[in-house]
């Protein structure tokens, strides 16, 4: 089997989520594309779906399978679209959505530096609180953080991203530093309320180790940036993203702690609308992101401070 032809095979099917619209789309029957599948599995010898009669549905591994094979798919189009030397003009309005925080930090200068490259592009960025479905919304490229939801789009992955436990030095002066993730239950914790199922409740991984920590205290905001000014102003212990506390961890206004322990990463992804014959302008800003965030990726893997 061609490993390429495959990968692609097993997106679309994933894409459809189900044998007969993929076997439209190809000109098969859905016996053949049931064969197809299973040989690929057997190839590969884990299980890539789960099937009933009407649906499928991705298994862990397949899940894997898709997103690094995703990843190399992408990069190969990127490559036969540079040695085609496509002499497409970016041009037209790009409408781009992502958060405030990460937005106004790194998105928004990053379009600045993108319209100097790229004049006959206009850019519509849209700040919001929470990432907006790009689809409902109509907009070309989003950010997201973490696992994306809606295997219909494209993600890739511009920028590593880790969750980092940290305190003020005068709140660990007070109340001391925790040694273990229990230890955390005694602390005052500023907690990013998003949702009530997820509120208040740590999840932390040392090698195979696991801890899901329910953590408490006086202050709480649905809002990142308050969080972050409690615990600079030493309120207590925050879990916050890397590219927001790095700068303080630097300066030692903020401690590391529990440095064995790491929180689920939220990798910076770039979406767009997965469809043949993007517009150049879409393309042209995929690219530039990730090569302004490609030595990031690079060192992403040595656990130093990045941001």
């Amino acid at each position: 089997m061609d490993g390429l032809s495959e990968l692609a095979f097993f997106a679309l099917l994933a894409r459809h989520g189900n044998l007969s619209a993929t076997a439209r789309e190809l000109g098969l029957t859905p016996a053949a594309v049931s064969t197809r599948l299973s040989k690929l599995e057997q190839r590969l010898g884990v299980r890539l779906l789960n099937r009933t009669t009407r649906r499928v549905s991705v298994t862990e591994e397949g899940e894997r399978y898709l997103a690094e094979g995703t990843r190399i798919l992408d990069d190969l189009d990127a490559l036969e679209r540079r040695l085609a030397g496509s002499r497409a003009q970016p041009r037209g309005l790009l409408r781009v959505n992502a958060t405030f925080g990460f937005g106004r930090k790194h998105i928004v200068p990053a379009v600045a530096d993108f319209v100097r490259r790229y004049p006959e592009v206009d850019v519509q960025i849209h700040l919001t609180d929470r990432p907006l479905p790009l689809r409902d919304h109509g907009y070309d490229v989003g950010i997201r953080f973490g696992d994306i939801p809606d295997a219909r789009l494209t993600a890739r992955r511009i920028a590593g991203n880790r969750r980092l436990l940290c305190a003020a030095p005068a709140y660990l002066k007070a109340h001391g530093t925790p040694q273990s993730p229990r230890e955390l239950q005694r602390h005052a914790c500023l907690v990013v309320r998003e949702n009530d199922a997820a509120y208040g409740t740590w999840h932390l991984r040392a090698g195979q180790r696991t801890e899901a920590v329910k953590v408490r205290g006086p202050l709480s905001s649905n809002d990142g940036e308050s969080v972050l000014q409690w615990a600079l102003a030493g309120h207590g212990i925050a879990l916050r993203s890397e590219w927001e506390v790095a700068p303080y961890l630097r300066s030692r206004r903020l401690a590391p702690l529990l440095q064995g322990w790491m929180a689920p990463p939220a990798d910076i992804h770039v979406l767009y609308a997965e469809r043949g014959n993007l517009p150049a302008r879409v393309t042209a800003f995929v690219d530039f992101l990730l090569a302004r965030y490609a030595a990031q990726r690079r060192q992403a893997a040595k656990g130093e401070l990045l941001w």
